[in-house]
Formats: structure tokens, C-alpha cells, sequence
């Protein structure tokens, strides 16, 4: 009688050890089988900033703060190799909106950066990485974004006119701008900067370049 007891005992710690392993296998499998990305309404950039071909299959779109360690450490290391091997290939065409998610001196720099934007297009780009440049490698949360230090910035561009600039941010003339930007970043359900969405696909890791490529990569053999 306690040999089968036993022998039941074993049995049941055997089945339970292969129920256990076969719920981790699942488990296993299931994450790699998760998908890098979020689906989501694609992002209407009408009226961004835009650069790239106009009629590129796919539309990049970064959520992103001037205040943001993130943002400027992924313009540094992602979008150079997303420049070089997408838009300027005419496979990709990039947006980019403001986040203000820093407060007062986030929208001071998305009011000036919008200015620019509307004022001076062509330089739009440029301007928009200097302001990245320009932001602290340390002490993140120290003011640095102020009316004074961005004229600053924008003296470095001719085609700036630094009084109009001035103007604008003195009477917050692109905040209407600013408040569509807004709308966009709770549209999408944004939550951290940066978010990157390809094609209305909010990528888990904005950081993962290969899955980034591999996203657009996918986008570009659907649409053919």
C-alpha cells in the first residue's frame, strides 16, 4: 500500500515538472513571437515638417521633446543610419512632433521651432538639430531653453530674422501649431519621447534599429 502511494506520489511530481516546463516553453515561445510593434492610426502630418520625398511609401514619424536626453541620444545614434539608408534612398519621408512633456521650456522651444518652421522652411531642419546640440550633456533639468539662448542659436542661420523670431516667442504666435502638435500626441497615446511610428506602427523600442529597419522594410513590400 505505501508503494503505490509512492509510486503515485512520483507520478503526479513528474506530471506537474512537465506541466511546468511545457507552460515555460509557451511562455518562451510566445515572447518571440511578440510583435516589436503597436498598431495605431496613422499619424496625420499635414502641415509638419517634412523631410524626404513627399510621395516616399513610408512616413516615419518621431514624437519627440527638445528637452529630452532620449531624443537628442536618438538623433544621434538612429537617424543618421535612418537618413542615410531610407530617406535620402526616397524610401522614407520623416515628421516630426513636438512633445511637451518638459513643461515651459519645451513649448518655448516648439513655439520657436514651429517660427522657423513657418518663417524660414529650408533652414527648418537644421535649426531643429542645432537646438538639439545645443541642449546640456549634464544636469538635464537646468534651464537652458530661453528665449536668450535660442536667438543665440538662431544667429548661427542668416536667412533667421532674429526680431521676428523674438516676436513670435514674446506672443506665442505658432502656438496654434504647438496645440495640433498636442493633439497628435494624444491621439496616438503617446507616453514617453521619443515614440517613433512607422506607418501607424509605434515601435516597442526606439532604440532597436534592425527593428526599425525591419518595419520598413515589411511597410515597403506591402505597398508594392
Amino acid at each position: 500500500m505505501k508503494q503505490n502511494k509512492s509510486s503515485n506520489m512520483k507520478f503526479a511530481v513528474i506530471i506537474t515538472l512537465v506541466a511546468v516546463a511545457l507552460l515555460a516553453a509557451i511562455a518562451v515561445f510566445s515572447n518571440k513571437q511578440e510583435s516589436p510593434t503597436t498598431e495605431i492610426k496613422q499619424i496625420d502630418v499635414t502641415g509638419q515638417p517634412l523631410f524626404g520625398e513627399e510621395d516616399a511609401p513610408v512616413t516615419v514619424v518621431e514624437f519627440g521633446d527638445f528637452k529630452c536626453p532620449a531624443c537628442k541620444a536618438w538623433g544621434e545614434r538612429v537617424y543618421p543610419a535612418l537618413v542615410k539608408d531610407y530617406i535620402e534612398t526616397g524610401k522614407v519621408k520623416f515628421s516630426f512632433v513636438n512633445v511637451l512633456f518638459h513643461g515651459e521650456e519645451s513649448t518655448l522651444g516648439s513655439i520657436a521651432a514651429e517660427s522657423v518652421f513657418e518663417r524660414n522652411p529650408e533652414v527648418y531642419w537644421d535649426f531643429h538639430q542645432a537646438l538639439f546640440d545645443a541642449q546640456p550633456v549634464e544636469d538635464h533639468d537646468a534651464l537652458w531653453i530661453t528665449p536668450e539662448r535660442i536667438l543665440e542659436i538662431a544667429s548661427g542661420f542668416s536667412e533667421i530674422d532674429q526680431t521676428l523670431l523674438k516676436e513670435d516667442m514674446e506672443q506665442q504666435a505658432t502656438m496654434e501649431s504647438v496645440k495640433i502638435d498636442e493633439e497628435l500626441v494624444q491621439e496616438a497615446g503617446v507616453a514617453m519621447t521619443p515614440t517613433i511610428v512607422i506607418n501607424g506602427k509605434v515601435m516597442e523600442d526606439p532604440f532597436d534599429y534592425e527593428a526599425i529597419k525591419a518595419a520598413i522594410e515589411q511597410e515597403i513590400k506591402d505597398e508594392n
